[in-house]
């Protein structure tokens, strides 16, 4: 037996005796775990498993601290124990199309590595096989670049090597069909090289694939939104996660068109319409088996067609009050609200703060068999079978104000509004309520105290808003920790005493920050929740809601009513340890 080192002249596969025997040296498992394995296995049971795979399968608990020995935690102990680096190999980092074109995907396949980073004259490698070593010279002489190992497991070497290069295969064998063509774009830039680039036809098999495999990887990546955006020469696609864009692939601008009309092909929208905004949806699965909903919109813009794609996973979509990030007293005034009725209740804040979460949850809470609720949207967001849902469509001339004009003809109880675009919408909105219906909606404003004033504005007048304001809740979603990761910090008086304006609260010990890992790609954050500015209509609130009134005065009276603003609910969010004094800033602009 060689043992586990990096010797040059092993150049071998790992094979289980030596794993094993070398896992029971170093504690990980008892002598009686080797013996089990090691006499029951069969050679054959190697033939298409790694041994790592396989000792991971048996779902050992590590023999000191009782975890898991799953097969990054044997293969972390591995690269430790032979002093080479562990990579979790992340696809959003990973510039495909630059590393394939490394080696041949026979050449890396038959020796269990991956391409996964090129720096230079620097390339790095992931391999499941860390005592195979005769490549690392043979590839570097031909590649003429420094070659550097790191270990992966098995599973991730191989799933990313064929996703890898089934995509690049695709993106190359779409790039170099010359003779498939679709009509010209609207590319303010294309009269440059207009004979120089064809555009392919959306329903080639390999644009098929290119778009399969990036619905797939977004929903894997927990992605809220993919945007696809055409430039002049290559264009992007790039992912938000927790809030944040991430550049995640980079295509020819015409594959990129491609792209665009098949998914434009799938969510029944016009392929041909390319001068002006559209919109569409698709439904279709998670690599879990998951239904989702994904809203298209498109935009026309000077390289061509640009399209963003928001996902909603009913799952996520609605949630319970706490899952959202209510607290407790949230969830009282919340509940009493939405009990009314009749009355006028609206969500606000900017787009992709939540709204159409808390709302769609807030329905499915009190949505009843004895109840008649009715939603107006533009798109609808969900098809949620316990609603009546109607989306207004503006080439037939059916805006919000028409649709609810309409459903007060069909006798509900509940009336869900979109959004309230205009004075029209927003006085039928008000009919609504003052004619014994609950009415929920939503309004673009940065605080709950604006909505007011945004109301008048677009004229409204006082008295019905008086009559028919039950509450309004404004919303922003922060990153939360990394559980992973964070650790203690501290945060400066001057830093909380903003923070809490122009409540007093006491200045926690300590408080969380971002660190950063492999669970986290390295950002320190994880996941999201909702902070919330509830204002319950009081009467002493309503008696001041006047066309004169100043919003500071408003914001007074309402703090002193027990509304808490949206920094203060942030800074609780800090004091529980679920996320940081700057994320709060970053979200909310605190007054």
């Amino acid at each position: 037996m060689f043992g586990l080192t990096l010797d040059d002249k092993q150049d071998r596969q790992l094979s289980l005796p030596d794993l094993l025997a070398a896992m029971v040296a170093d504690g990980l498992i008892q002598q009686e775990q080797f013996d089990e394995l090691n006499s029951s296995f069969r050679p054959k049971d190697l033939e298409n498993t790694h041994p790592i795979t396989l000792i991971a399968q048996q779902a050992w608990q590590a023999a000191e601290d009782g975890s898991l020995l799953n097969e990054e935690a044997i293969s972390m102990w591995l690269a430790d124990k032979l002093g080479m680096p562990y990579l979790r190999i992340d696809p959003l980092k990973t510039d495909v199309q630059a590393v394939t074109a490394l080696a041949s995907f026979k050449y890396v396949s038959n020796r269990h590595i991956l391409p996964v980073e090129v720096k230079g004259n620097k390339a790095i490698f992931a391999t499941s096989e860390p005592l195979q070593q005769k490549w690392v010279h043979d590839l570097g002489s031909m590649i003429q670049k420094d070659i550097e190992v790191v270990l992966a497991t098995p599973a991730n070497v191989e799933k990313y090597t064929l996703e890898f290069y089934s995509l690049a295969k695709s993106v190359n064998m779409a790039g170099d069909d010359p003779g498939i063509r679709v009509p010209g774009i609207n590319n303010l830039e294309q009269l440059v090289q207009l004979g120089e680039s064809g555009n392919l036809d959306a329903n080639d098999q390999h644009i098929v694939h290119i778009v399969d495999w990036l619905l797939q990887f977004a929903f894997e990546q927990r992605a809220s939104d993919i945007h696809l955006e055409p430039r002049r020469d290559m264009s992007y696609v790039r992912f938000r996660i927790d809030g944040m864009l991430h550049m995640v692939y980079e295509v020819p601008t015409s594959i990129m068109t491609a792209i665009i009309s098949r998914i434009k092909s799938i969510g029944g929208m016009d392929v041909i319409e390319r001068r002006r905004p559209l919109d569409g949806r698709v439904k279709t699965k998670t690599p879990k088996g998951n239904e989702v909903e994904l809203r298209l919109s498109t935009l026309p813009t000077a390289f061509g067609e640009k399209m963003v794609m928001r996902i909603f996973d009913p799952d996520v979509l609605v949630k319970g009050f706490t899952q959202l990030g209510f607290t407790k007293n949230h969830n009282e005034m919340w509940a009493d609200m939405v009990s009314e009725p009749n009355g006028l209740i609206l969500v606000t804040g900017p787009t992709g703060s939540g709204k159409t979460t808390t709302l769609y949850s807030t329905l499915k809470h009190i949505a009843k068999p004895e109840l008649n609720v009715c939603t107006i949207e533009d798109p609808i967001e969900l098809i949620e079978p316990q609603f009546n849902q109607m989306q207004v469509n503006a080439s037939i001339g059916l805006k919000f104000s028409d649709g609810v004009r309409a459903l007060l003809r069909q006798d509900p109880d509940v009336i869900m509004i979109g959004e309230i675009r205009d004075l029209e919408t927003a006085e039928m909105a008000i009919q609504s309520s003052l004619t014994g219906h609950l009415v929920l909606s939503t309004l673009h404003t940065n605080s709950a105290i604006a909505t007011i004033s945004r109301l008048m504005e677009i004229g409204v007048t006082d008295y019905l808003l008086r009559s028919t304001l039950l509450g309004i809740v404004a919303q922003r979603l922060l990153r939360t920790l990394c559980p992973h990761c964070m650790q203690e910090g501290e945060v400066s008086e001057v830093t909380w005493a903003q923070l809490t304006r122009p409540m007093k609260m006491k200045m926690p010990a300590k408080v969380n920050q971002p660190v950063g890992c492999l669970e986290c790609r390295n950002t320190g954050y994880l996941g999201r929740v909702g902070i919330y500015e509830m204002l319950r209509a009081t009467q002493k609130l309503k008696d001041m809601i006047r066309t004169d009134v100043e919003q500071h005065d408003l914001y007074a009276t309402a703090v002193r009513e027990g509304m808490v603003p949206l920094n203060v609910n942030g800074a609780l969010k800090v004091a529980l340890g679920k996320t940081t004094p700057e994320e709060v800033m970053r979200v909310v602009s605190i007054t």
